[in-house]
């Protein structure tokens, strides 16, 4: 799963490299698990940063799925709210393991081991998808995000599809992230997860927020003409680098001071 990077000419990898690698890595995770336990650690804030903007999509008999759940408490603070039946998945056993006895008091939360990838649920299984910071996990090791690797687009296509099977029709999926529209909508806006496309900001009034987006996708309705066309072009080769332009003759001034080799 992870791609290895050329080390640097010292035959080391960078200390930029090295953290984007980790993230990527299993052993990463449950290493940061063990020695953390289920202290909640909340990458982009908790549930009441972004609850104006996440509420309205929400009914309280919702069969809610969250994706990456790691060690963040946005689970239980949804239980705790009046949405009752959440599952969360993670793809470290250590941290499933810590938040099923850290919310055991919670029989309604339910926790399973998974691949976002590969999701295990049957098809149309739940009303509601919610991501927080975990897509980006896809991305850590891209470098460029205005050409994104093959590999990196590939899998988020491959974790988006399966977020599409799994949600039923009239559904909703809700990514928070960091990504800023021209970046991330490329990917969300593909005509075969049949969804359509709306972005909110969020954090302008949190001066010690950092700004973020709310992207809200619903099963069985169109993708705008304009999130179409961006999607069609994440597909697309990139344009062939433009010739350089051929250098301008000397006019009839230049040749006569070369000629009297001024």
């Amino acid at each position: 799963m992870e791609r290895r990077r050329a080390p640097a000419a010292n035959g080391r990898y960078s200390a930029s490299q090295n953290r984007r690698c980790r993230y990527r890595q299993r052993r990463f995770w449950e290493a940061l698990y063990r020695q953390e336990g289920a202290e909640p650690r909340e990458w982009l804030g908790g549930l009441s940063r972004y609850l104006p903007q996440l509420e309205p999509e929400l009914r309280p008999g919702d069969r809610i799925l969250v994706l990456g759940c790691g060690n963040s408490a946005l689970s239980h603070d949804l239980h705790e709210l009046g949405y009752p039946d959440v599952t969360s998945v993670d793809f470290s056993p250590a941290c499933i393991a810590a938040m099923r006895a850290r919310y055991a008091r919670c029989p309604r939360l339910r926790w399973a081991v998974m691949d976002i990838r590969a999701l295990t649920f049957p098809d149309a299984a739940f009303d509601v998808v919610l991501e927080k910071g975990t897509l980006d996990v896809l991305m850590v090791e891209e470098t460029d995000p205005w050409h994104v690797s093959p590999r990196a687009a590939a899998e988020m296509h491959r974790a988006l599809a399966e977020v599409s099977r799994v949600l039923r029709p009239g559904g909703c999926f809700i990514s928070i992230t960091f990504a800023q529209p021209h970046f991330r909508k490329p990917h969300l806006a593909q005509e075969a997860f049949g969804w359509s496309l709306r972005h909110v900001p969020c954090g302008d009034g949190d001066p010690g927020a950092f700004h973020y987006f709310l992207y809200v996708m619903r099963k069985g309705q169109p993708l705008d003409p304009s999130d179409l066309a961006l999607g069609r072009r994440l597909h697309q080769p990139p344009a062939p680098p433009n010739p350089l332009p051929s250098p301008a003759p000397p006019d009839d001034d230049e040749d006569y001071l070369l000629a009297i080799q001024l």
